[in-house]
């Protein structure tokens, strides 16, 4: 799986994604530190890239637009350190990936995992 990783996420999560095996960039380590969330949607759409984030921004432009890609992870837990949030998101996209594969939100908290399959109706 392709993975884009948003500002908000340890930019050595990248580092340790590809090493177990997942194409996956920061936003960081293209020049798009400081790009706007559709810009970033755009780029994921572009790549088929699933973007990784901590803001709800990207939930909501998806939903407003009624668009059916990029699929996007959204995690509400924070403070979570790039190893741990590495095995963690790992864990998801094997929960998830089917669901992931042909266009959703997830959203993760604590202890539960919410799919939403893209379009919004």
């Amino acid at each position: 799986m392709k993975l884009l990783l948003d500002q908000g996420t340890p930019r050595s999560m990248a580092a340790l994604l590809r090493d177990a095996g997942f194409d996956a960039i920061h936003t960081g380590e293209i020049g798009m530190s400081e790009a706007a969330d559709v810009e970033i949607l755009r780029r994921a759409v572009a790549e088929q890239r699933v973007v990784v984030t901590l803001d709800a921004d990207f939930h909501a432009h998806l939903a407003l637009t009624q668009a059916r890609q990029p699929s996007v992870i959204r995690v509400r837990i924070e403070g979570l350190r790039a190893r741990e949030f590495t095995a963690l998101l790992q864990g998801v996209i094997s929960q998830c990936r089917r669901d992931l594969e042909t266009g959703a939100m997830v959203s993760l908290q604590e202890h539960q995992i919410r799919i939403r399959r893209l379009p919004m109706a």
